[in-house]
């Protein structure tokens, strides 16, 4: 069983900075991919921001240049570091980490419940 737990959600005013994180635990033989989406009222979930296991980075082109996402592997732990924030920016945002349990296991995807960020004055 695997589970992942986001935190640093909350209320910050436009301009402000968040960091959100995703810790994972369970039975993980490795990390793969882990990612950032979110889901705004009354819109679909998008990806936000995405690290491979050997650090390669991808980024929605709304949050280039003021997002930035890292990992900690020792610590089974992503972390999305958010600045100059938007109203645009508010959401639900889900943590997703592909992981495998075994040697043999390719990866299953797994999210977390997700944490609010609400982005205004």
């Amino acid at each position: 069983q695997v589970q992942l737990v986001e935190s640093g959600g909350g209320l910050v005013q436009p301009g402000g900075s968040l960091r959100l994180s995703c810790a994972a635990s369970g039975s993980i033989f490795s990390i793969k991919a882990m990612g950032w989406y979110r889901q705004a009222p009354g819109k679909e979930r998008e990806l936000v921001a995405a690290i491979t296991s050997y650090s390669t980075t991808n980024y929605a082109d709304s949050v280039k240049g003021r997002f930035t996402i890292s990992r900690d592997d020792a610590k089974n732990t992503v972390y999305l570091q958010m600045n100059s924030l938007e109203p645009e920016d508010t959401a639900v945002y889900y943590c997703n980490a592909l992981i495998a349990t075994t040697v043999w296991d390719v990866g299953t995807p797994y999210w977390g419940k997700g944490t609010l960020v609400t982005v205004s004055s």
